[in-house]
């Protein structure tokens, strides 16, 4: 029997907290697999967040070549107006190992992540999500629909391909995309994503927006409103 890891199956389950939370803030996670240049986990709380109940984890993935500081200043600012834990792991290499040779060293980070949010937090399990862009919308949606038995809502931003060996769950799913894109064409990549989850079930959205391989603040805006006012209801 193969590795959970290898199928992109993640171990971590939600916990009771037994560490302090962080104050409000930018915090790196301290996080080392001992892999020379390799980038550390970012988690920003934002302030007056309420610990006395459980909170809202928003995970970022990062495009091809891209790190935290590109991706986190289109979504601090929802962090903060919402309240919502933003965590952005940044991959090993100059993309998420997925995409060029198979889950390993990003899986083992994002997993160790999850777990230091978890033992200071107690983690909201209706609005659990994985959101990416371009490289990291693939990420997103291979690994949240893989985990879709934990994950609550997959946000894919101009993603590419979905990668899955064994689904679990069915997680919310939000799948934005331009026809203008000149880097993954949307009728084979989103809309072909957004059509074969439709015909499995999934409870899937799909905006075409206009525009580049970029991130686009209104598409943005969209992708949090579904992440903060859908839940699929599951029991705390």
């Amino acid at each position: 029997m193969m590795p959970p890891s290898i199928l992109g199956h993640l171990s971590f389950q939600f916990r009771t907290p037994d560490k302090a939370p962080f104050p409000a803030g930018t915090h790196p996670l301290n996080l080392s697999l001992g892999i020379e240049g390799e980038r550390d986990t970012i988690l920003v709380v934002p302030e007056g967040l309420d610990t006395d109940k459980p909170v809202k984890l928003l995970v970022m993935f990062h495009g091809a070549g891209g790190s935290a500081e590109k991706v986190m200043p289109f979504f601090r600012d929802w962090a903060e107006k919402e309240k919502f834990l933003l965590m952005v792991p940044q991959s090993t290499y100059i993309t998420w190992d997925l995409t060029v040779g198979g889950n390993g060293p990003d899986l083992e980070k994002l997993e160790k992540g999850l777990e230091e949010v978890a033992s200071r937090y107690n983690i909201d399990k209706n609005h659990f999500g994985f959101c990416g862009f371009s490289d990291g919308a693939s990420y997103s949606l291979s690994i949240g629909l893989s985990n879709g038995e934990i994950v609550s809502h997959v946000i894919a931003l101009s993603g590419g391909f979905m990668n899955l060996y064994v689904p679990r769950g069915k997680p919310l799913v939000f799948i934005a995309h331009s026809p203008e894109d000149e880097q993954l064409p949307m009728k084979t990549s989103g809309l072909h994503h957004y059509n074969e989850l439709k015909k499995e079930g999934y409870d899937v959205e799909f905006l075409e927006f206009h525009g580049l391989h970029l991130i686009h603040p209104p598409v943005v805006e969209k992708a949090m409103e579904f992440f903060i006012n859908r839940s699929p209801g599951r029991p705390q």
